[in-house]
């Protein structure tokens, strides 16, 4: 049985050509240190008879590549999926490619992330999150993150933070209000908020302009449940005897599973009860009835995301971004 053939190292091809290892990296690597033609020839011509091939990784280790790496903390939302799909695009038009890591929220496998990226030398890292403080784990994270822009990487933030990166964030709390005041508005005077789980400060924040833009006159229910369509459905079933005239959600999909608890139970929306969501995910306008919402430009985000991360360096750029209203068929006045 033949035996697999050896890899040829760099060595092997510094020694065929009688020259110094690092003469041969100099001319297989892409060094701008000049080397004698005499010695290029020869370490080309070893290299072509003994068949190296450079190692690519290798060289991303020393020298950086084109890829982008992005931390995000769940990518089975179809929010991330938005954002990420736009980021893929926008970096392809710039000959660059994305890789992606999911984190769960949690601060340190944030940072062990972001660790071991740091070997590969990406050429920026992009955090996709709903809140990331300086002060997590003790200043570790901040710590990782500007060591890795020191070595030359740029770090882009998608979500709040208090960190001196670039950084893109939705004024959820504002587009919350706006939402809240159209369902007070419309004379909702008892309405059940589903909150997502209160760790998440992107949904806290969405909680919050929801109870200031329903006003003091209204009764609120704030109800915590799973960030997903079937928390949704769960928290709507708690919900169904309940003398409600309202429920919002403080995302699509938990709004989605809303929607499937209370058809099974009998309720119609919006005849009987109103139904908000938020994000305008595909869903929203796929379902029926179509869903009253707030229209985050996600896909800006990740476009805006990869051109912070590819662009000259300069100062620190923060843009916040707004959500839009966008009023459906699961709302209407109450009589």
């Amino acid at each position: 049985m033949p035996h697999p053939r050896r890899s040829v190292t760099l060595h092997d091809v510094a020694a065929d050509a009688g020259v110094s290892l690092a003469t041969a990296s100099r001319v297989l690597g892409g060094s701008s240190r000049p080397v004698a033609p005499e010695y290029r020839d020869r370490v080309l011509a070893a290299a072509a008879r003994l068949r190296y091939a450079a190692d690519a990784s290798a060289r991303a280790m020393r020298t950086g590549s084109d890829a982008l790496a992005l931390v995000a903390d769940d990518l089975t939302t179809p929010s991330i999926a938005i954002v990420v799909a736009a980021m893929e695009r926008q970096a392809r038009t710039r000959g660059a490619f994305v890789t992606v890591s999911a984190t769960h929220c949690d601060p340190q496998r944030q940072l062990e992330t972001i660790r071991q990226l740091r070997a590969l030398r990406p050429r920026a890292l992009v955090l996709t999150s709903g809140r990331i403080d300086a002060d997590a784990l003790s200043g570790r994270l901040l710590a990782e993150l500007l060591a890795y822009q020191q070595s030359g990487g740029r770090v882009v933030i998608v979500g709040d933070t208090d960190l001196p990166f670039h950084s893109i964030s939705f004024d959820n709390h504002r587009a919350a209000r706006e939402i809240g005041r159209h369902i007070a508005r419309t004379g909702h005077r008892r309405v059940a908020i589903l909150a997502g789980e209160p760790e998440q400060a992107a949904i806290s924040a969405r909680t919050a302009g929801f109870i200031e833009g329903l006003g003091a006159e209204t009764e609120v229910r704030v109800v915590h449940c799973e960030v997903s369509r079937q928390g949704g459905f769960k928290a709507a079933q708690g919900l169904v005897t309940d003398d409600l005239d309202a429920i919002m959600a403080a995302n699509d999909l938990m709004a989605v599973g809303a929607l499937s608890a209370l058809r099974t139970a009998g309720v119609a929306v919006p005849a009987d009860l109103s139904l908000t969501g938020f994000d305008d995910i595909g869903l929203a306008v796929n379902v029926t009835p179509r869903l009253t919402t707030v229209a985050l430009p996600l896909a800006y985000a990740g476009m805006e995301a990869i051109r912070l991360a590819l662009q000259d360096p300069g100062a620190v750029t923060h843009v916040k971004v707004e959500g839009q209203l966008m009023i459906r068929d699961s709302t209407r006045a109450t009589a």
